[in-house]
Order: C-alpha cells, then sequence, then structure tokens
C-alpha cells in the first residue's frame, strides 16, 4: 500500500511540475517548425509587419480577444451544471485548452488542457461538457459552411462563375454530403438527453454514464443558447479574417468573402488536421477557395498567416504559460473511471 502511495505521488509530481514545461517546450519548438517552414516567410512577415500601423489590424486583435471571450462565456454556462465558474477561470480554461490542441490532431487536445481549471473530482464529466461546446461550434461552421456551397455553386461574381471552385457534380455531392451529415449532428445535438437516456439501458455503459449524466440537465432552450454563444463566436472569426485580407490588400465584396470564408472553415471542420501541421493546410485551403476572385497570392497567403498566429498561436502560447503555474492534479478526490 506504501508503495503504491509512493507511486502515485510521484505520478502528481511528474504532472505538476513537469508536464507544463514539456507542453510549452514542444508547443514553441512545433511553432517555430511550421513558420520557419513557409516559402517566402521573408515577405510574408514583412507584408504583417506593415500592417501593424492599420487601425483594422488592431480591430482584429482586439475581435480574438472577444472571440475567445465568447468561447469562455460559452464554456462558463456548460459548466456552471457542475461547479461555480467565474468568466476568469473560464477565460483561462480555454486559454489553456488552446496552448494542448495545437499539439494533438483535429483539436482533441483541447479537453485536456480545459479541464485542469475544473475540480478534480469534475474533471472527466466536464469533458462530456467540452463535447457539447465543440458540437455546438461545429454544427455552425456546417449550417453556415453549408450556406456558403449553396452561395458559390448557383451565383456569379463578376462574370466568373463559382462551379469554377466546385465543379458541378463534385459541388452537388459536396452540398448534399455537407447538409445530409450538418442535419445529423443537429439531431444528435438536440437530442443529448435521449442519447443520454438510451446510454442508461446498456449494461456496456455502466462506468461511463455517471460522467455524462450531467448532459441530462441540458433542455432545448438551453442548447440552443450554447449554439447562439457559437453562432456569435463564428461571426467574429469570420469577420476577422475579412478585414485581415483588406489589410493585406485581398478586396472581395463582403459578402462574397463572407460565405467564400465560410466554405473555408468548413473544409477545416472536415479535414483531418494536427495543430502542428495546420499552418500549411489552412495557407492552401484559402488560396484554392479565394483564387477565382483575386490574384494577390501573396496577401491571402499572409492573411492566413497571420489569422492562424493572432487567433491559435498567440493563444496558445498564454495559455502554455497558465499551464506553467498551474498543478495539474491536486491532492485529493483524483477522479478515476
Amino acid at each position: 500500500m506504501e508503495k503504491i502511495s509512493a507511486l502515485n505521488k510521484s505520478i502528481k509530481i511528474i504532472l505538476n511540475y513537469f508536464l507544463g514545461p514539456v507542453v510549452f517546450v514542444v508547443l514553441s519548438w512545433s511553432l517555430y517548425r511550421q513558420i520557419a517552414a513557409q516559402p517566402d516567410l521573408a515577405e510574408r512577415w514583412q507584408q504583417i509587419k506593415a500592417s501593424w500601423q492599420q487601425p483594422l489590424f488592431w480591430l482584429v486583435i482586439l475581435l480574438m480577444l472577444i472571440n475567445w471571450g465568447i468561447e469562455s462565456r460559452k464554456w462558463q454556462v456548460l459548466v456552471r451544471h457542475l461547479q461555480p465558474f467565474s468568466f476568469a477561470a473560464a477565460y483561462k480554461s480555454v486559454l489553456a485548452g488552446c496552448s494542448i490542441t495545437m499539439l494533438t490532431p483535429n483539436r482533441v487536445g483541447e479537453y485536456g488542457g480545459r479541464i485542469l481549471y475544473i475540480n478534480d473530482g469534475n474533471r472527466i464529466t466536464a469533458i462530456s461538457l467540452a463535447v457539447v461546446g465543440s458540437i455546438s461550434q461545429l454544427l455552425i461552421t456546417m449550417l453556415m459552411g453549408c450556406a456558403g456551397l449553396l452561395v458559390l455553386h448557383f451565383f456569379s461574381h463578376s462574370g466568373s462563375s463559382a462551379s469554377g471552385v466546385l465543379p458541378d457534380f463534385w459541388g452537388s455531392v459536396l452540398i448534399y454530403l455537407s447538409v445530409a451529415v450538418t442535419v445529423v449532428i443537429l439531431l444528435f445535438y438536440l437530442r443529448l438527453g435521449w442519447l443520454v437516456r438510451m446510454m442508461e439501458k446498456v449494461p456496456a455503459f455502466t462506468k461511463v454514464i455517471r460522467h455524462v449524466k450531467v448532459l441530462d440537465e441540458f433542455d432545448g432552450m438551453q442548447l440552443l443558447r450554447v449554439m447562439w454563444l457559437s453562432f456569435l463566436r463564428y461571426i467574429v472569426f469570420v469577420l476577422q479574417y475579412i478585414l485581415l485580407l483588406w489589410v493585406m490588400d485581398v478586396y472581395i465584396n463582403f459578402w462574397l468573402c463572407f460565405w467564400l470564408i465560410s466554405v473555408f472553415y468548413l473544409v477545416l471542420a472536415i479535414a483531418p488536421t494536427a495543430g502542428f501541421i495546420e499552418l500549411p493546410v489552412r495557407i492552401t485551403a484559402c488560396w484554392t477557395i479565394l483564387k477565382l476572385y483575386t490574384t494577390n497570392e501573396m496577401g491571402v497567403s499572409a492573411a492566413a498567416l497571420g489569422i492562424w498566429l493572432i487567433n491559435l498561436v498567440l493563444p496558445a502560447i498564454i495559455g502554455s504559460l497558465l499551464i506553467l503555474g498551474k498543478k495539474i492534479i491536486g491532492e485529493k478526490n483524483v477522479e478515476t473511471v
């Protein structure tokens, strides 16, 4: 028994005092490698530095704070079903999630970062709440992306058919498939309570059900409120992208650009990526979608790099610094499945 206790204490020390620095070092190295590997990096960086003198650039920075502020409010609303949670704690929790998500495929590490600010006994349960928040954001991305696909598929701009981006056959397949997946996710999301009750009837889920039981507390109005916050956040980060494109001298009609960026975010949502290799995927996808409406490839690339730095890298660095001073495991109530 004493050996087990000593082993548990050693594990706690390793997690509490070494995991944070390791995350910070690995994150810093992966970000450096991604940025250094970019072609024409000097030109892109000079364009970003020149943008610092423009008020729109600082508006994009301000919108970044609002972006993560809305996400923090959403997280606060969700976690209140488990424990009292201040907005400041929610903001720190979200930023901590940003740091780990940059190192994992499709941002699954976000959950591990966020639960560091949850009481030990509630951490596993909190993962199910984080999943609800992610599903709501994915739903909004899918809904708006499907609308963008329809706009691109059936309308033209300045004599150029949008089907140049989406060929007729594959454009139709992508639209129908995206709509079908969106409907399935929406039904799943709005029926969380029913899903929990179904799981209760399956013996194999006996150990899991106590951690997802909290989802049965959400009614339709609460789930729609979470979706509304996800929608507000979506509008903010699409607006950020449009403004930064303008800063980089990529001038596309506002509404057309809005739908193009909506499709871009849809592509990012469904494409398998990992945070440490996401940048080239972002730049390539953005140029593929926007190239029919602009010839300024360098401006598009600089905007993609800038948004990645502002919306993901900067919060991730702040989050990794927060993790440095955060105990991963407390002395009591360590939760096990």
